[in-house]
């Protein structure tokens, strides 16, 4: 097996073994580097002392307790602009199971390894071929391709027999951080691999740990998760062994909530089927958010059992149901805001019996052209989630065809062509309510027809509505608003005499 490690590495390793000190890749470099994987960083161990590190590296940063120093480099790879290298380090008691009481720096490599979470990532590996000392135990050595690779833990053997198990007792390793709980499942779902059965009992065991956990560190695990090639996988597991409760509690309650004629699956397995289709289409974070919670809110408005049953305003309220998780977790408001606008839109019509020009002019001003490309995958998702075959049937690309069509036509008063200081200096006004309540009534007017998005015509029109009385004026604005709303609820009562809300 031969080993591509960056320059910047190596030459990092190289002055701190000219200086007698040992230089050892750790963690997950060396996990992927014998998976044949490309890291994703490059991190050192060192018994050099952080004070000793920045010597020999002026260019460097060390602003924490960790024993950790941020080295510089001149390279124009983002992950090598900065390399951390870290003082071998033993650590104390967790009390707040979150952080440990103290950290002492420790003499050998093995001590620092045996500190770490999983035997993947317990091992180190020397980043030059020269063999750094001889007081290892030979027992817990291996060489590869002439590299010295340190391994106390067997955790070579555990990626050939692709398991997951805790360096040492597994309850001390969780006691010590309680988000190692799912860590363990985010590298199985990561790595494709099994968790150890010892392991895996002392997770389901220590599972309410997880209340001690901040939601930040959380959310930050959940969207590692997430983001691997099998996220439905690792949110199942989640599920078997007790941490959905502690994470994503609204999921679970899909547990077993069965549904109509529409769908073979209960609502939890309905929303992870989903996710595993945004999974195998590589969607966004914000996509497969939505895929695993667009039908959160079913359990909540249930109807009736059986083949009959209803969930009406379903997607109303997972919208909220989402928000309350998603805030919960400290997701940034950008990410929550579009998880929740695909949610409470997954559920537009596209039949193309009932869909008109209009309505789907309506429904890229609802949820902006710049979501509706997510909002079709989303109906994708759901539509594989549920059990059909295909994700986009006629009836969708039908649909799909509709918005290109229309993606030019004016959806919002800014894109008329005409502005609000036109209207003003046609009709000799100040700025106020009078002036939006004509442009409303303008865009209602282009809405159902394109071809009045004429300047003269608009002129004409801005005059004409200009004559008009304050009360007038306020009910054909009124009348504008409700023109909207009736065409989608009348659109929505059509669909719902023939489909059950899905």
């Amino acid at each position: 097996m031969q080993f591509s490690i960056p320059k910047e590495v190596q030459a990092i390793g190289q002055e701190l073994q000219g200086k007698k000190f040992e230089a050892y890749l750790v963690g997950g470099c060396v996990r992927d580097l014998l998976l044949s994987v490309e890291p994703k960083d490059w991190d050192i161990a060192t018994n050099a002392k952080p004070e000793q590190i920045q010597k020999l590296f002026v260019d460097s940063v060390y602003e924490n307790s960790f024993g950790t120093v941020g080295i510089k480099t001149e390279s124009e790879d983002l992950k090598l602009k900065v390399i951390e290298v870290t003082t071998y380090r033993i650590e104390g008691k967790y009390t707040d199971k979150r952080h440990p009481d103290e950290i002492k720096f420790a003499k050998t490599i093995e001590e620092d390894l045996s500190r770490r979470d999983f035997t993947v990532n317990a091992m180190a590996l020397a980043i030059t071929h020269n063999k750094q000392r001889t007081t290892h135990d030979p027992q817990k050595l291996s060489v590869v391709s002439g590299e010295l690779l340190v391994d106390p833990f067997n955790g070579q053997n555990d990626l050939k027999r692709k398991i997951i198990r805790t360096v040492g007792k597994p309850e001390d390793r969780f006691s010590e951080d309680a988000l190692r709980l799912m860590r363990a499942l985010r590298f199985a779902a990561q790595l494709g691999f099994m968790i150890e059965e010892k392991t895996r009992e002392a997770i389901k065991k220590e599972a309410h740990l997880l209340e001690l956990i901040a939601k930040e560190r959380i959310a930050d695990e959940l969207e590692k998760l997430m983001m691997t090639d099998r996220a439905h996988d690792g949110i199942r597991e989640m599920q078997a062994l007790g941490l959905l409760k502690y994470v994503l509690p609204e999921t679970e309650e899909g547990v077993g909530v069965g549904q109509n004629k529409h769908h073979v699956f209960d609502v939890f397995e309905h929303n992870v089927r989903a996710l595993a289709y945004a999974v195998e289409k590589d969607f966004s974070l914000e996509l497969r958010l939505a895929s695993l919670l667009h039908d959160v809110g079913k359990p909540k408005t249930k109807r009736s059992e059986g083949l009959n049953s209803t969930f009406y305003g379903h997607q109303v309220v997972g919208e909220h149901i989402a928000i309350k998780a998603l805030d919960r977790l400290k997701f940034p408001k950008k990410i929550t805001e579009k998880v929740a606008l695909l949610i409470r839109e997954h559920m537009f019509v596209y039949d193309p019996e009932v869909v008109t020009d209009a309505g789907v002019r309506r429904l890229i001003r609802r949820v902006g052209s710049e979501n509706v490309e997510d909002l079709l995958k989303l109906r994708e998702a759901d539509r594989i989630g549920s059990g059909v075959p295909k994700a986009q049937p006629y009836r969708l690309r039908y649909l799909k065809a509709m918005i290109e069509k229309v993606q030019k036509d004016p959806v919002h008063p800014k894109m008329l062509k005409i502005k609000g200081d036109a209207v003003m200096e046609i009709l000799k006004i100040e700025p106020g309510p009078r002036v939006g309540k004509i442009l409303a009534v303008l865009l209602e007017e282009v809405l159902d027809n394109p071809s009045l998005n004429e300047k003269d015509n608009l002129k004409r029109r801005v005059v004409e509505l200009g004559a008009s009385s304050e009360a007038e004026l306020s009910k054909l604005a009124d009348r504008a608003k409700e023109s909207a709303q009736e065409a989608q609820g009348r659109i929505d009562a059509e669909i719902k005499k023939k489909y059950f809300v899905e």
